[in-house]
């Protein structure tokens, strides 16, 4: 078996991210015109779409995470001719020649998620050549069913709105909640209040019963982050998310030091093994959340998952899309207690453009997700929705075999 086509294309947003823009606070919201741009702080692409042939016709469809499209341009300049004409099964070899032949440039940031787009499109082509499911290629599932939480509440003015949101997951079987924070550090003191009135109210709609967390989205500071949990502690907040940048280790140590009664959660900006080993390394968060096309692949999330387990930390990935749902269901619940669950549902913020792009997405029931049992990553694509949403022309790389055989060049 060889790779016969890659072919590339940048997905923009269904409709501007105008949830994300005006309801959660980002490392952007100390700029003035931070909520006045039609497109946010996002840009206009949501993620690089790949799609890997075999010369037997083969599809493996992946993607490059992280709301931006310049891995395309590395896919298709750098990547594509190291893996045209190679055995998409060869996971490792694959993975490893791509990152050493740009180590150059390419150790973080959009190199690693254009990667983790190809290794992704690999692992779902193995699967689906073989007709079995990704997670028996990982070691088989680890379980039948697992938890999630649901990952909306967004911030709102209208707490009538949010309190009902709130029960509404409640009530559709959820046990595990998250929302976002509105405020920062540019409101002050004012913002500060806003933020625990937020929390209070989805606290006191959903009892005590109900764990809930809170996504800061590096929009905060460790003063900022240290003075919100001691204001926060009465709410019993199970994890506060990303109250810094992914770069500030030192800011991480410092509220675990500061803050020892608070779990802090980290990781769905970290974008290879070496960024999330200095985080165990240093206890910098109690709770690791990889996303496989971000941080390198289904190849390099599985090490990850291996480095947390040994240092006894969990690994909740970020988002329900089925390349983290084919390595949480190939690990031992101990290592992946449980997978955040963005519902299909309007406003679409881009995190749940998966649920119209791609067809065969499972969906929570009384809070939990089941075992897949599709062959590959178990998608399909919706070409109707990706040619809608596709944004510039779409690329075709083919071996000289292919290309004779009719694949568009």
């Amino acid at each position: 078996m060889r790779i016969a086509r890659i072919s590339t294309r940048n997905i923009r947003f269904d409709k501007p991210p105008s949830t994300l823009s005006r309801h959660l606070v980002t490392s952007t919201s100390q700029f003035e015109d931070a909520h006045e741009r039609e497109s946010g702080w996002f840009g206009d692409v949501v993620f690089t779409l790949v799609e890997v042939e075999s010369d037997d016709g083969v599809v493996g469809i992946g993607s490059a995470g992280g709301f931006q499209g310049a891995s395309r341009a590395l896919i298709d300049d750098y990547y594509v001719d190291l893996v045209l004409g190679e055995d998409p099964r060869r996971h490792e070899y694959l993975w490893q020649r791509m990152h050493r032949a740009t180590l150059r440039f390419g150790r973080s940031g959009n190199a690693m998620a254009a990667i983790a787009a190809i290794d992704i499109a690999c692992w779902d082509l193995h699967g689906k050549a073989l007709g079995i499911p990704a997670h028996e290629l990982m070691g088989g599932a680890a379980r039948a069913t697992a938890p999630c939480y649901v990952s909306r509440l967004y911030a709102l003015d209208d707490l009538g709105e949010l309190t009902r949101e709130a029960l509404h997951w409640k009530n559709a079987g959820f046990r595990s909640m998250k929302q976002r924070f509105g405020f920062g550090p540019s409101d002050g003191i004012a913002g500060m209040k806003k933020n625990v009135k937020l929390v209070k109210t989805v606290r006191e709609a959903v009892g005590e019963e109900v764990e809930l967390s809170c996504d800061a989205y590096m929009g905060w500071d460790a003063g900022y982050a240290i003075e919100m949990a001691h204001l926060l502690r009465e709410y019993r907040i199970s994890w506060i998310e990303e109250p810094l940048p992914a770069h500030d280790i030192a800011g991480y140590v410092e509220l675990k030091l500061r803050c020892p009664w608070q779990r802090w959660s980290a990781g769905e900006h970290l974008y290879s093994k070496w960024e999330f080993q200095e985080f165990i390394s240093r206890r910098a968060a109690d709770i690791l959340q990889p996303d496989a096309n971000r941080c390198g692949g289904i190849t390099e999330m599985l090490k990850v998952c291996a480095m947390a387990e040994a240092a006894g930390l969990p690994v909740i990935p970020h988002s329900n899309e089925a390349h983290n749902l084919a390595v949480a269901f190939s690990r031992a619940p101990h290592v992946c207690p449980m997978v955040e669950y963005f519902p299909p549902m309007e406003p679409d913020t881009g995190n749940e453009l998966f649920w119209k792009l791609f067809s065969g997405n499972p969906t929570a029931h009384n809070g939990a997700l089941r075992l897949p049992l599709e062959p590959g990553l178990g998608l399909g694509l919706c070409e109707a929705v990706a040619s809608r949403l596709q944004t510039g022309e779409s690329e075709d790389h083919c071996l000289p075999a292919a290309r004779s055989n009719g694949c568009p060049v």
